[in-house]
C-alpha cells in the first residue's frame, strides 16, 4: 500500500465528507499480518457483524474456520457448496424447506447461481482494514464504504465522474457478503470495473 495515497485520501475524505466514518478495505494474503485473527465459528454465525470492529479500527482476518454461514464461506470464496433444496430456500420453498421468497421461482434461484460471479479466493486468509490502518505491506483488493445517504449520492456521482458510458455503479441481486465480497472482486475483471451498490 501507497501510504503517502493512504494518508492524502484520508485528508481529503475528512475534508469533504467530515465526520463520516472512513472505508475498510480487505485483501488475500498467506503472510502473517498484524491483524488478530477472528475465532473459529461454533456456530451460525454472519461475519458482517465482526465488521462493526474493524470500523473501530481492529484488523481482522478470517479463515474458512472463521464463517459462520455457508453463504459467506460462498461469497469469500471459501467454499462453493450450498445446502441441499438450495433453491427452495431462496425462492417459495417446498414440504420440507420453509422458503424466504427473495426470488419467485427455484428456477431462477439456479439461474443466479449460474450467472453470479464465484472464484475461489487466492488465500487462507482474508484481512480487513479500516483505511487509515493499511499497512505499506498490505494490498488491498476492495475499498468498502459504509455510507450514509448525502456521502451515498457523493460516492455515487465520483463512481461515474471519469466515465463516459454513464454506468458506473451497479446493484446486483446478492446477500451483503456478496455485494461487499463477491461482485466487487468480480468487477476488477472488467475493462471498466464499476462500483457495487449494496448491503
Amino acid at each position: 500500500m501507497d501510504l503517502a495515497l493512504r494518508d492524502r485520501f484520508t485528508e481529503l475524505w475528512k475534508n469533504y465528507f467530515g465526520g463520516t466514518a472512513l472505508p475498510i478495505a480487505f485483501f488475500y494474503t498467506e503472510a502473517e499480518t498484524s491483524a488478530g485473527m477472528a475465532p473459529r465459528a461454533e456456530k451460525w454465525s454472519c461475519f458482517i457483524g465482526a465488521l462493526s470492529q474493524v470500523r473501530r479500527g481492529k484488523s481482522l482476518a478470517f479463515s474458512a474456520e472463521s464463517i459462520g454461514c455457508a453463504g459467506g464461506k460462498r461469497y469469500l470464496g471459501f467454499g462453493n457448496k450450498l445446502r441441499p433444496g438450495f433453491e427452495y430456500f431462496l425462492s417459495c420453498g417446498n414440504q420440507e424447506i420453509e422458503g424466504e421468497r427473495y426470488l419467485r421461482t427455484p428456477a431462477q434461484v439456479e439461474k443466479f447461481l449460474k450467472d453470479a460471479p464465484w472464484k475461489p479466493a487466492p488465500a487462507s486468509r482474508i484481512v480487513f482494514r479500516r483505511w487509515d490502518m493499511l499497512e505499506a505491506m498490505d494490498e488491498p483488493e476492495v475499498v468498502i464504504f459504509f455510507a450514509t445517504p448525502d456521502v451515498l449520492s457523493g460516492l455515487f456521482t465520483l463512481a461515474g465522474f471519469d466515465r463516459d458510458d454513464l454506468q458506473g455503479t451497479i446493484a446486483p441481486f446478492g446477500s451483503g457478503c456478496a455485494s461487499i465480497i463477491q461482485y466487487p472482486l468480480a468487477e476488477a475483471f472488467h475493462e471498466k470495473p464499476r462500483a457495487v451498490l449494496g448491503m
